[in-house]
């Protein structure tokens, strides 16, 4: 067993970290506005030269295996958050959020996402502790959600929405309109709810869901809460900048999701084989472990993320490229052709 990373490197980074989400969150509430793609592209570099930086950090204070455990993890949980960026697309198009405040309700999505993650990495972490058998639990759900990532398109989740936004607009005062990012405002008198409200309630249901998928998927690249609690706190850094870079390109990658279903469906299969190797359930192998399961190494799980990933994404642009040209051509088409008119 690798030993531990030391106590003074763990709470520093916790308290670094908090330092940055933390002026993040005063930037985004102090100077709305739309980030130009330049500005965007600038943040999204610097979180990820930060994240690989903390891997060094982890390789010098710890090991190469803590250093690995780390990207792969981060690469899983940064996938799985682009997933989680479309559907904040979705919302803030459905609620007709303006541009100009998206920043700061982004922020909030991001924030609640943070603490559901912490709750469940606490959760997981004590299921793993005391009870081995939770591993076959967590690759059945995993591979359970690679087959409904690529069957289903966020259906179900938005008629959970509905249902629960319908039930608060019959009991809380909610106005139509928007009072720039303020949650509450004054109407004839009243105090009422802005729709807002609604927005950070389906940011919320949303994040509630990608956090029940992505901490069993980490957890099948690390059973160590620290290394799972950094990763996805990078992952969920700079996602809001991510979100103007991208643009509508985000509902343009339409292949992503079949990566992400690969990646999930692997660390199921690679969660049962470790679930054979600790395996304490009477019923299979009389109790006893399964040494014949192959074990996949952490390096080895990193190279499968991010070919699945690279995969989906240059076909996906390519997808793009191609579709594009097809409408340039049709266009072009169109237009040779002589109107009735034409002599």
């Amino acid at each position: 067993m690798e030993a531990a990373l030391p106590a003074w490197f763990e709470i520093t980074a916790f308290v670094v970290l908090l330092l940055i989400l933390a002026a993040d969150l005063t930037l985004a509430f102090k100077r709305p506005h739309i980030p130009s793609t330049r500005e965007s592209a600038l943040w999204v570099s610097f979180y990820v030269a930060l994240a690989l930086i903390f891997a060094l950090l982890m390789l010098w204070q710890g090991s190469p295996d803590h250093a690995g455990e780390f990207i792969a993890g981060w690469v899983t949980e940064y996938s799985l958050s682009i997933d989680n960026l479309f559907v904040f697309v979705i919302i803030m198009a459905r609620f007709s959020v303006p541009r100009k405040y998206q920043q700061e309700v982004l922020m909030v999505g991001i924030l609640i996402a943070l603490v559901l993650r912490g709750i469940f990495i606490l959760l997981g972490a004590q299921l793993i502790e005391n009870f081995s058998w939770i591993f076959y639990v967590f690759g059945a759900f995993l591979l359970y959600t690679a087959v409904r990532q690529v069957f289903e398109k966020h259906d179900d989740m938005e008629e959970t929405e509905n249902g629960i936004i319908r039930f608060l607009r019959k009991r809380v005062a909610i106005t139509d309109t928007y009072d720039g990012a303020k949650l509450r405002t004054v109407i004839d008198g009243k105090k009422v709810f802005t729709p807002i409200l609604v927005v950070f309630i389906a940011l919320g249901l949303t994040d509630l869901v990608f956090a029940i998928d992505s901490i069993p998927a980490i957890f099948g690249i690390t059973q160590d809460p620290f290394i799972v609690f950094t990763a996805n706190v990078f992952a969920l850094m700079g996602l809001r900048q991510l979100y103007f870079l991208l643009g509508d390109l985000i509902d343009k990658l339409e292949y992503l999701h079949y990566g992400i279903a690969f990646i999930l469906g692997f660390i199921g299969v690679k969660l049962f084989f470790h679930a054979l190797h600790v395996n304490e359930l009477p019923f299979i192998n009389g109790g006893e472990h399964v040494d014949w399961a192959p074990e996949i190494s952490t390096w080895t799980s990193l190279a499968v993320i991010l070919a699945a990933m690279a995969v989906a994404v240059v076909a996906s642009l390519i997808k793009i490229k191609v579709d594009s040209n097809r409408s340039l051509r049709e266009e072009i088409k169109e237009s040779s052709i002589p109107g009735p008119d034409a002599e």
